[in-house]
Formats: structure tokens, C-alpha cells, sequence
């Protein structure tokens, strides 16, 4: 998507991941309409049942395999002893996906009792399970067994009622999980019911353990139980017109294929119908593993004919030769590297070791695989399905040499398993961060909520391809490890310093006592260790607790952040440093501040739990001081949008440093990220000088940790802006000030004075700095849900074509019980109504303002707008002295430079005021003063602003109801009202609409 189009696209970035087939095993096995077998009705004799009770404790060790095996939970067997008791329960309860029947119940034929269940209609599949051979073959000669799903012999293994049902799920599912995630499928084509009867369950039971293995190596736990369900399906085929419309239909998808000799074809029993078979399919697949089965030796002189393998089915070793079969042929267990002559030089236990590997075995080894498609068939063996089938259609004979092939392999290899990672929080390993992933846990608890925005943001960029969308721009999320809130809970536990930061309201005394605490975790002490052996580059520390960045308390600025330089060359003394700043913000989660919060927000201290993201800090190093380029915080929803803008246009505000800088409201350049050229706050050079940034925040290496400084940053200072012009980083953020011809221009090549306007940035579209900005408030907003915050960091490089690294710290959703409630602004009674506008900025309730600044309406003259201005600052001084806020009541523009078309007022005069009515003359209407430099202001301090025209009936004031009050002070053009009850000022930022009700009597 090159040219976003906010809140209009259904799906606003384009899958192209899962197009590929990366993600495909998370999207695939997630989708719903999987179907599984959750009740099977056993049909019974009491004493058959009495025999799978004796035999093999039929439910209890069911139920076990399946907890075992990670299958989920186990299905229910519910069971009855009489046909007619069966079809009753079946039809009335309707729950039913299975119905196994044994051939003795006690009223009616196993098969009339089948053809019962279809004629009824349930769509209910019917498995027979028998007990003896003898009388499976006489019910095959004296009866229809057509009505049947499939037939099955019990030889005392509980595991047959596992097979039964795999074997229908997997048919059941083949076609969903095939072209959905391309899962392959075994076939296994046998018509001898009692040898599949005890074939199955070997079968299946290797196939999980294979799955087992596969998990164990999964990047977090859903990946390892996805992993699990993509195990091969096997389809069950008894002649030879089944197996090969199977193999038509899934010829591209199939793991390999295991057959008897002697099976139907053309509905006669044909002695060599499975070599038959084995020659059409060696026709179009001469690599696919082909296993035969026989009792009759004879067969096995078609093995090197047709490629396959052998094994007979009364060998004494048939188990082991059947494992051999699979780790070989199959790829199963571990990749086995071989000369041509079948020597063995090295075993790949997962795809992280075969990538190793690859960079040093022989050329001859890489090149006999490669011919036989064994990395390919390795890769569908753990269920790598999308990477086995981008490397299978390369032959040897597309490299100019192996060596070719060889950094081909290594380099697909490399990259898909760095795209698997983004978006997973994998378990930390020195081997793998910062190689294959950049983003890992240490510990087992919650990640918190920042760091679950994190995660999410990074999985959002991996599938939607977001990270090279702009060709000279990268996107990502820096690498960072996340503490889990298992380890806060074990150092509070420990250092039994649970009630007494509950109870202690010193904030320094809290945080010496956490800061000298003994205990901190010692496994993850040895992880934070090894994770700065791999990482020299500034940290941050940042908080990420179980509440935080919630849709309803986000908790934003609530708990501590922490900077360290990471720069000793003793990690022992920047183990330390790590240590001690990860304290730090655990002692935030009890300062006076924290409890506060809580405690508005109902929650108890309790209630929290910390867990701490550690954040490759963005940046470059400047001498002693680093800082980023720009960084910035946006939102998809402004509640203050200037004129011509909808608030669904968002705003970001940027600045050179820190993120600190704007975060802790210094000045920045705000603009709207659709319209980046419209830059309201620098209307005029006069308020450009005056409003542009001055200093910035950057993070030092000089002086080492202050251990006496508590509760800040010692290392993270203040410098004035030009000790970043003096660090060449102006080039694509400042203008010059020319006072000659008392002008700014965009750009540092003239001689000047260096300010910040990121003008060159935002007026170029060499590099898309406010098309990123965009792009991902869409996909934050559309992920999420709801409007969203982000903040960001960025670094621009300079070249020919200038390249922009944009790194994404922070997504939340914006706080919606504050800004996107259906505030009430209907009032019926209109005598309770002061004001009402529908051009209204700002939202929410403003409490507490019981005094009321306001230009006498009748006295009112254009010509001392000069004094009226002086009143109004007298006023609002004296307010100041006394910490009230107040409703400041005008006519005209506010601020205007013509003092004959409103009040010239300066910021200074009115910084008191939390809500402004300005009301049109009564002789003729002026454009109200969103376009002047007031209007930055307003918006930075989110000050309720209410436009009146009433000349156009757009909104009133009574002004009656108000001369019949006492004014608290009176001067000669305005007036000072304080009442006992507070005014109820309502606004609507989604409707632009708000009211002020007078207080009540």
C-alpha cells in the first residue's frame, strides 16, 4: 500500500506474508472451521465393554494419551449398551460427532443398526470394532458393510480408539489444513483390516513423537503446540481406485506414501496392485518415499526397480526397520549429512545447526542432497512447509557452482527464520538474538502490557511486509529482552519488601531499600549477563507492568524509565548498572505517584505486577553524548484539530533527542501527518523563533552511574540546541533564520542561525518521513481496534539517496474513557444552559471551575480592546496567585494583531484559563482565532474551546443570566464571577460539541 487511505480499508495493509506462506502455521490452525471429534456414543455389549475395561482401561488411559500427547482435551465417550437406546440418545442430544459400534449389541445387527443411523439422517459417521478375526470374516461373507465408515479390529491396544479417530479427523481436515497451511499427508493404502487395526497406532504414535520433537524446539508455547497440529495427516485408502484419487488430489502435499502389495483394483483382489500403482506414481514423482509392505519376499525384488523400500510384515524387527523407513526416508529425527557412498559426516538437530552446518560440510554432500531433494523433504517433515517448497523447485543446475547453492541455502535459510521470530517473543538464547531474533523473554511469567504492544506491533510489521514498505526507509522494532513478572514477583518475595513499600510513603527510602535489596534471581542474573555479551549499544529500562497500556488505564508515564550507556568495558560493572536500573523501576510500581493511580483507578497495589523491557536505545553516539536524529510521538485521533483538518487526520509531534523531550511536553513541532506540509505553529517568523525547540535531552557516558542519585536519570541531560548544530545533525531537521532579511529557510546551506523545524523533512519527498508516521497509525489502529499512540525514534543517513531508520518503541491505544466516550451534551432543559456550540475543541468533563472571567457584553467597546487586554491579565494573575482556573468569556478574535477585530491579549495574559468562549460581536462576525498563534497553545494545554456566533445562530450565551449575577470584582470593561457550586463543562470531541450548565442553586 504506497498511498494509505485512513479508515476506509477494510484490510489496510496487504497480507503479503501469509500470501508467501510465512505465519501460515499461526493463521491456518487458528481458523475456526477445523473440525474435531469431542463426543464419540461407544455402542455396546455389556460385556464387550467389560473387555476394553479389562483390557486396556479404555477411558482413563484415552483420556491420558491424549493429555500426554498434547492433543488437546480428550474426547468424551458416552456409552450404551442397545441400538435403539443409541439412536434415541444420538437424535435427542445431538452432540454426537462419532458413533463406534461393536458387532454384538443387544437388540439389533451391528449393520442394521448403521443403516439405521443413515436413514435418520444425523450425518453421524459408524465405525465397527470388533473383537476376533474368525468373525470379522464371517461378517464380511453374510453381510453389507457398505453402511460402515470403516472397520477395525480391537487386539487389546487402547490406541485403536486414538486411530479411529485421527483417521476421521484427518480426513476430515485434509482439505482445510491442506490448502490453508499445505500440511502434508501420508497415504496408506491397505485392505487387511487386522493389520491396520495394529498399524495405525504404531503409526501415529511415531508420527506425535515426531511432533514432540518439533515442539520442543517451537518459538514460544503456542508455537509449539501449532507445530504439533500441523503433523502429517494420514489418509486411509483399502483399494486402488481410492489411493489414486487421493494421490491426484494431493500429489503436491503428500510426505510419502506406505502400501500393501496385494489390495483391490477394479473391484478384484490383484496380487500386485500396490506395484502397479508404485510404477503409475514413479511416472511424474521419482523422489517420493514409497514404502511396501508384504508377507510375500518375493516383492521385495522390486525395490531397486522402482526406487522404493521394503519390509516385511512378520519380520521380527518390522518396528524398527518401520523407524528406520521414517527417519531416513521421511526426514524425521535428525538431518543426517552423507557422502554419496553413504558415509556419514554430520547431523543437523534443527534448523538453526543445519544453517551451521551447511557453511562447512563437502560440496559432494550438498550436491547428492540436493539432487534427491532431501533438504526440502527434511524442512516438510517439521512442518516447514512454505520454506520446503520455495527451496524444492531449485535444481543443482541453476548455481553456477555448489558453492552458490551453498550461501543460497544458507541465506533462505537465515532469512525465514528471522521472519518466523518478529512478532513471537521467543525464550532468550545467546545463539540466536540478535541473529535470528531481536526480540526474547527471560522468564516465564506475563510479558506486561508494554511489552505485549511490542510484540504485537512487531508481529503486525512482519506479516503485513511493513518493514521494507518505503524502499529507503527500514521499519522495525529495536531488539529488546523482556523480564517476565515471574522474576518481580521472587525478587518482592524474596527481599520480603511487599508491605513495607506498600506502606511506606518516602519514595527515596523505597527506592534505597529495592536498590540495596541482596536477592536478585540467579538464572536471571546468567541471562542478563550473556545478553550484554552480545549487546554494547545504550539500553533503556523501561517499565512493563500488567496494567499498562490498557484501552481503559494505560498507565502512561506512571512508572519509571531508566537510560544506561552500556559502555564500560567491564560487563560486570554494566551487569551492575543493568541490574540495579531493572530495581529501580520495580521500586516506580510503589511510588506516591503509582498509588495514586491505582487508587483512582480502583485497583489495589497488589493488583500490579512489574515485568521490564530492555530496549536497544536509538540513537548515534555524538562524542560523549547519544541521541537520535528525531523522535516523536503520534496519534490517529486529534481531539484539537486545526482548521481545515478532521480529527481523524491525526497529529504527531516531533523533536531532535530524546524522546524525553516530548514526552515531558517541551517544544515540538506538531504537525498532521497527511498534510505535513501545513505546519500551524510557524505562521509567522517572529513565532517561529519563538516557539522552536531550544534544548534537547541526550543520554551521556561521562561520570559514570551516580549511586547517591535516586529516583532519575543521572546520565541523561539537558544540552541547548546548539550543541546538536554543532554535531552536524541538522542536516534534514533545521532551517536557517537569516536576520539580514529577517527570513527563514528551509535547510543549513545558507549562513545563519540554526533553528528546529524539521522543514527539510517535511517539505521533501525524497525520504517519506510522514507517510511512515502514517502508514503505521493505520495499522496500529486497524490491529488494535481503536485509535492509537505510537512513539518512535529515527536516524536518517546521508547519501546520494538519503535512507531513513525508523524504529517503533511504543504502541498503545489512546486512552478511550477520556477521549472517545459518548459524553452527554443533549440538554433538554434548556434554562439550565449557559453555552452552547457545536464548534467546540477539546473532550471530556472539566471539574472544579467556579470562577468566571467575562468581558461586560453591554459596555463592551472595540476601541479599548487595548485595556480590556490588561483587565483580563490582571485578573488572570491574580487567579494564578490563588491556584484557581478559570472560564474566560470574550469577544471577537482572541490574541488578534488587530486590536479593532478582537482582544490582543498575550499568552501570559490568559495561561489560567481550562475553557474559552469566543463570542462574535454584536454588529458583525470575525473569524474565530484557530488560525493564530493562540491556537498552539490551546492545544498543548487542552483547553476547552467554544466558538459562538449567534449573529449566524451558531451556539448562544446567556449573556442575561449572567448580568443578573454579582460579579466578585468589577472593572471597566470585565468582570470577576465566583460561585459556590462549580460549573459543569461538557465536551463531545466526536461531535464537536459541548455545553456549560450553570451551577447549580
Amino acid at each position: 500500500m504506497t498511498d494509505p487511505q485512513p479508515r476506509i480499508i477494510q484490510s489496510p495493509i496487504v497480507h503479503t506474508t501469509r500470501e508467501q506462506g510465512y505465519g501460515n502455521l499461526f493463521y491456518g490452525f487458528q481458523n475456526p472451521k477445523r473440525i474435531r471429534i469431542t463426543n464419540v456414543l461407544l455402542v455396546s455389549s455389556l460385556y464387550d465393554l467389560y473387555l476394553f475395561e479389562e483390557d486396556g482401561r479404555l477411558y482413563e488411559l484415552t483420556r491420558a494419551e491424549y493429555e500426554g500427547s498434547n492433543l488437546g482435551q480428550a474426547p468424551e465417550l458416552i456409552c450404551v449398551s442397545s441400538g435403539k437406546e443409541a439412536l434415541y440418545v444420538a437424535q435427542h442430544e445431538q452432540r454426537f460427532d462419532l458413533i463406534i459400534t461393536t458387532l454384538h449389541i443387544d437388540d439389533m445387527d451391528a449393520d442394521e443398526f448403521a443403516r439405521m443411523v443413515q436413514e435418520s439422517g444425523m450425518n453421524i459417521p459408524v465405525v465397527l470394532l470388533m473383537h476376533d478375526n474368525r468373525e470379522l470374516h464371517h461378517f464380511l461373507q453374510t453381510h453389507d458393510t457398505t453402511v460402515f465408515e470403516k472397520i477395525f479390529i480391537w487386539q487389546g491396544d487402547f490406541r485403536i480408539i486414538l486411530s479411529i479417530i485421527k483417521v476421521l479427523e484427518d480426513k476430515l481436515n485434509v482439505e482445510h489444513d491442506t490448502k490453508a497451511v499445505g500440511v502434508q499427508s501420508l497415504l496408506v493404502v491397505e485392505d487387511n483390516i487386522k493389520f491396520y487395526s495394529s498399524f495405525l497406532p504404531i503409526l501415529y504414535t511415531e508420527f506425535i513423537k515426531q511432533s514432540h520433537r518439533l515442539a520442543l524446539e517451537g518459538i514460544d508455547l503456542g508455537h509449539k503446540f501449532l507445530q504439533m497440529r500441523a503433523s502429517p495427516k494420514i489418509i486411509l485408502c483399502n483399494t486402488y481406485e481410492e489411493a489414486w484419487y487421493y494421490y491426484e488430489r494431493y500429489k503436491h502435499y503428500l510426505l510419502g506414501i506406505i502400501s500393501d502389495v496385494d489390495f483391490p483394483k477394479n473391484g478384484v483382489q490383484n496380487p500386485k496392485a500396490g506395484i502397479q500403482l508404485t510404477r503409475e506414481i514413479r511416472k511424474e514423482r521419482f523422489d517420493l518415499p514409497i514404502l511396501l509392505l508384504s508377507n510375500v519376499i518375493e516383492n521385495k525384488r522390486y525395490v531397486e526397480k522402482l526406487n522404493v523400500s521394503f519390509i516385511a510384515k512378520n519380520a521380527p524387527n518390522f518396528l524398527n526397520d518401520l523407524r528406520r523407513f521414517l527417519e531416513f526416508q521421511f526426514r524425521f529425527g535428525d538431518f543426517v549429512f552423507q557422502m554419496p557412498d553413504g558415509t556419514e559426516i554430520a547431523r543437523a538437530k534443527d534448523m538453526k545447526n543445519l544453517e551451521e552446518l551447511l557453511k562447512i560440510v563437502p560440496d559432494e554432500s550438498i550436491r547428492y542432497h540436493a539432487e534427491r531433494n532431501h533438504f526440502s523433504a527434511w524442512l516438510k517433515a517439521r512442518t516447514e512447509f512454505w520454506l520446503a517448497d520455495k527451496i524444492r523447485p531449485r535444481k543443482v543446475t541453476d548455481f553456477p557452482t555448489i558453492e552458490d547453492l551453498r550461501l543460497n541455502l544458507i541465506k533462505t535459510l537465515h532469512h525465514y527464520q528471522q521472519l518466523c521470530q518478529r512478532g513471537v517473543v521467543a525464550t532468550f538464547s545467546k545463539d540466536s538474538f540478535g541473529t535470528i531474533t531481536n526480540f526474547a523473554r527471560i522468564g516465564y511469567g506475563s510479558l506486561g502490557g508494554k511489552a505485549r504492544g511490542l510484540g504485537f506491533v512487531d508481529m503486525l510489521i512482519t506479516d503485513y511486509s511493513i518493514h521494507n514498505r518505503y524502499e529507503n526507509v527500514k521499519i522495525f522494532v529495536p531488539p529488546a529482552v523482556v523480564l517476565g513478572t515471574d522474576i518481580y514477583d521472587e525478587f518482592i518475595l524474596r527481599n520480603v519488601l511487599l508491605d513495607f513499600a506498600i506502606n511506606c510513603n518516602d519514595d527515596s527510602e523505597i527506592e534505597r531499600q529495592f536498590v540495596s535489596a541482596k536477592y536478585f534471581p540467579s538464572d536471571a542474573i546468567a541471562e542478563l549477563r550473556s545478553f550484554l555479551e552480545i549487546v554494547s549499544t545504550p539500553l533503556a529500562v523501561r517499565s512493563s507492568s500488567m496494567l499498562e497500556d490498557s484501552q481503559y488505564h494505560p498507565f502512561a508515564g506512571v512508572y519509571e524509565t531508566y537510560m544506561i550507556p552500556n559502555s564500560n568495558p567491564d560487563i560486570e560493572v554494566r551487569l551492575e548498572e543493568l541490574i540495579r536500573s531493572i530495581k529501580q523501576v520495580y521500586a516506580s510500581a510503589f511510588y506516591q505517584r503509582a498509588k495514586n493511580y491505582l487508587r483512582v483507578a480502583s485497583y489495589n497495589p497488589t493488583d500490579e505486577k512489574m515485568g521490564i523491557v530492555i530496549q536497544c536505545l536509538v540513537g548515534k553516539w555524538h562524542g560523549d553524548k547519544y541521541y537520535p536524529d528525531i523522535s516523536g510521538v503520534a496519534k490517529s485521533y486529534n481531539f484539537y484539530p486545526p482548521p481545515q483538518k478532521k480529527a481523524e487526520d491525526g497529529i504527531a509531534s516531533v523533536a531532535l533527542g530524546l524522546g524525553k523531550w516530548v514526552v515531558e511536553g517541551g517544544n515540538t513541532v506538531r504537525f498532521c501527518p497527511k498534510y505535513p506540509r501545513d505546519i500551524i505553529q510557524f505562521h509567522s517568523v517572529e513565532e517561529t523563533l519563538r516557539s522552536s525547540q531550544q534544548e534537547f535531552f541526550a543520554l551521556t557516558d561521562s561520570g559514570g552511574m551516580n549511586t547517591d542519585t535516586l529516583r532519575q536519570n543521572p546520565l541523561v541531560r539537558r544540552f541547548p540546541i546548539q550543541k546538536a548544530a554543532d554535531d552536524n545533525a541538522f542536516s534534514y531537521i533545521a532551517s536557517t533564520y537569516v536576520s539580514e532579511n529577517d527570513a527563514i529557510y528551509p535547510g543549513t546551506s545558507r549562513n545563519g542561525s540554526r533553528i528546529v523545524t524539521f522543514a527539510p523533512l517535511l517539505q521533501n519527498s525524497t525520504v517519506p518521513f510522514a507517510e511512515t508516521i502514517q502508514l503505521l497509525l493505520e495499522m496500529g489502529e486497524w490491529g488494535i481496534g481503536t485509535p492509537v499512540e505510537i512513539e518512535f525514534a529515527a536516524n536518517i543517513t546521508e547519501g546520494i539517496k538519503p535512507t531513513l531508520e525508523f524504529a517503533l518503541v511504543q504502541l498503545r491505544p489512546l486512552v478511550i474513557r477520556r477521549e472517545m466516550e459518548e459524553l452527554n451534551v443533549k440538554i433538554l432543559n434548556k434554562q439550565l444552559l449557559f453555552c452552547e456550540s457545536d464548534e467546540v475543541l477539546g473532550h471530556g468533563r472539566i471539574p472544579d471551575i467556579t470562577d468566571i472571567i467575562a468581558i461586560d457584553y453591554e459596555r463592551f467597546d472595540r476601541s479599548k480592546t487595548h485595556l480590556i487586554a490588561r483587565e483580563i491579565g490582571t485578573f488572570n494573575a491574580q487567579l494564578l496567585n490563588e491556584k484557581r482556573f478559570y472560564l474566560l468569556i470574550v469577544l471577537g478574535r482572541l490574541g488578534s494583531l488587530d486590536p479593532w477585530l478582537g482582544i490582543p491579549v498575550t499568552w501570559e495574559d490568559i495561561c489560567g484559563a481550562k475553557a474559552i468562549i469566543e463570542a462574535g460581536f454584536k454588529d458583525f462576525v470575525v473569524t474565530p482565532s484557530q488560525a493564530t498563534h493562540f491556537f498552539q497553545n490551546v492545544t498543548s494545554f487542552q483547553i476547552g474551546y467554544f466558538t459562538v456566533n449567534e449573529m449566524r445562530n451558531q451556539g448562544f450565551v446567556d449573556w442575561t443570566w449572567l448580568s443578573q449575577q454579582s460579579p466578585y470584582e468589577t472593572k471597566q470593561y470585565v468582570k470577576h464571577y465566583r460561585f459556590e457550586k462549580p460549573l459543569d463543562i461538557r465536551i463531545n470531541g466526536q461531535l464537536k460539541r459541548g455545553v456549560i450548565l450553570k451551577p447549580e442553586k
